[in-house]
């Protein structure tokens, strides 16, 4: 798409030197578009039945459980082992041995058979290995602050205390959903044809949402073991409010970094969304209301998000008074008129701070689900489509394309040491990538590719040596060294949302702005930085159970309901 194509109805999509910086990505929020939203909208849609096939657990918590997805065409089945580990056991690191609970999804209903092999490899998670009949792996451990205490309630024929409840929103967490190949699992290319995985992250949301029913059961069924007749279950509405904890490090960070294509869909399957409501005439009543009342749920749901962090206090504190601006504006009259939703973002780019201005966007998308539910469907890719390199193109074709596309890099002094304070390298005891300081640790003789800033500004001063009619291949045969660079500028000039405007590697990067830009598209919120480069949060929050699916109306679950509308 040409960075200056219009929307089918005639407004610009945002430009990327506006939508792609560091600061309003890491302000990002779940909406329509995400990928938990999209999985639960089909699964209703199409009438997907829940079966829960097996649940072998004792009283310590130790055995397995099956539960099943049944679709028009196929079934998927969590096979879920839980085990009875030792507090000092548990561990969020990715070189963590042993799990309270692991999980796989598998293709279709297992057999006995495949139950024992699955029980001698997924609670080894690393050590295993599974099979392309698996299309993910998975591991959790318990809250130490929650899962044993609401057991112990429940067995005591209590309800847990709901602000307790709220305050850490999850029984259990995981520190791990892997797909894509990973310990022999089923390739991503095995399965992007099915309907049900068109959009990306679909297997993976799928285990966690089965995995949250899991959990819940467990907790229940546990508690009616060790309390017998007084026991009770939770209660519907306070069961729903307890979501799947994650804890998200720089593991993820490079994710966006390394696959440039996939990160353009995304973002300008947003775009595109924004574009197209900001082009309605007209607001009906109808979808005003929808719209006020999700602003309010918004707000609501904003005043249950907490968090420790200095950084994370301050921007809900000013969300909270974005919301307050909002809704003034709205209730004076904003949404009448002629391109009401225009003028509201618009208005929104100077009155409100970024993480108003993209809670805004989310919230504009509520109503409009016939005109914005068939993007998810274009934000997966194909990347090795866009791995060749066009030798042909001239270094004077070259040149304009870096002036146009990273003409922000090219006044940074890469000579400062504030330019380059970082680099990224990955870890040989965590096995995981960090972020180190270029000038007080050894680590740049181990840095990976992730300074595209940097290298674009290397490759820019290099062309200045180069005729202008030179080919781009000669010039490569030179200097090697440039390669990696050369394909992402050559992306980028086909895919405008493909690369992040920010410096990756300067003193003021925050690793949890590439985090939550990610997580975001996932469906995540509640968003609670453990520093700079660790997030918690919450999934699934609010959400249905699999049981629940075909009865409850869940349009915008991930807004709280309103107090008036639980009554």
């Amino acid at each position: 798409m040409k960075l200056d194509q219009l929307s089918p109805d005639h407004v610009a999509l945002r430009r990327p030197e506006t939508v792609m910086r560091l600061a309003r990505m890491g302000s990002f929020h779940q909406s329509r578009l995400s990928f938990m939203r999209v999985l639960l909208r089909r699964l209703k849609s199409e009438n997907w039945r829940f079966e829960r096939r097996a649940f072998e657990i004792d009283a310590r918590g130790v055995g397995h459980a099956v539960y099943t997805m049944h679709g028009p065409a196929r079934s998927y089945s969590l096979v879920a082992f839980a085990q009875d580990l030792a507090p000092e056991q548990r561990s969020d690191r990715v070189i963590a041995t042993a799990w309270d609970a692991t999980f796989t999804l598998f293709d279709g209903l297992p057999s006995a058979a495949d139950i024992a092999r699955l029980s001698r490899n997924v609670p080894l998670q690393e050590a295993g290995r599974v099979t392309a009949r698996e299309l993910t792996v998975s591991r959790a451990n318990r809250s130490v602050r929650l899962f044993d205490h609401v057991v112990d309630c429940l067995s005591r024929g209590e309800q847990p205390e709901a602000g307790r409840v709220d305050e850490v929103g999850y029984l259990m967490r995981t520190t791990a959903v892997y797909g894509s190949g990973k310990l022999g699992a089923a390739d991503r290319e095995s399965i992007c044809d099915r309907p049900e995985f068109a959009a990306p992250f679909q297997a993976e949301m799928l285990t966690v949402f089965l995995i949250r029913g899991f959990v819940l059961d467990l907790v229940e069924h546990l508690a009616a073991l060790r309390g017998g007749d007084r026991a009770v279950a939770l209660d519907p509405s306070l069961r729903r409010r307890i979501g799947i904890g994650n804890s998200t490090g720089l593991g993820m960070a490079p994710f966006l970094l390394n696959h440039p294509i996939l990160l353009n869909n995304w973002i300008e399957a947003r775009e595109t969304a924004l574009a197209r409501i900001r082009a309605l005439p007209a607001i009906s009543p109808a979808e005003a209301a929808a719209f006020r009342v999700m602003l309010r749920r918004g707000r609501r749901n904003i005043d249950d998000w907490h968090s420790e962090h200095p950084i994370q206090r301050d921007k809900i504190s000013g969300l909270k008074a974005d919301l307050d601006r909002l809704d003034a504006h709205v209730e004076s009259g904003a949404l009448e008129g002629a391109s009401p939703w225009d003028r509201l973002y618009l208005w929104s780019e100077t009155a409100l701070g970024l993480e108003g201005q993209e809670l805004l966007v989310a919230l504009m998308m509520e109503p409009y689900g016939a005109l914005v539910d068939d993007l998810p469907m274009r934000m997966s890719a194909d990347e090795s489509a866009g791995f060749r390199i066009d030798g042909g193109m001239s270094v004077a074709r070259l040149r304009d394309i870096l002036e146009r596309d990273y003409a922000w890099v090219l006044g940074i002094d890469w000579n400062s040491p504030e330019a380059q304070a970082r680099a990224w390298y990955v870890s040989a005891e965590k096995l995981e990538p960090r972020l180190g300081e270029r000038h007080l640790e050894p680590v740049a003789a181990y840095e990976q590719p992730l300074a595209p800033g940097r290298d674009a500004a290397l490759l820019f001063a290099a062309l200045g040596r180069e005729a202008s009619d030179a080919r781009v291949a000669d010039f490569l045969l030179r200097h090697p060294e440039h390669r990696h660079i050369l394909r992402r500028v050559q992306i980028a000039a086909r895919h405008p949302y493909a690369e992040i405007r920010d410096n990756t590697v300067g003193a003021e990067v925050l690793p949890i702005d590439l985090l939550r830009a990610k997580l975001s598209f996932f469906g995540a919120c509640h968003f609670d930085p453990r520093s700079d480069r660790w997030v918690r949060i919450n999934m699934f929050r609010n959400a249905p159970f699999p049981h629940e699916l075909a009865e409850m109306e869940f349009a915008g679950w991930t807004y709280p309901a309103l107090p008036e509308a639980l009554s």
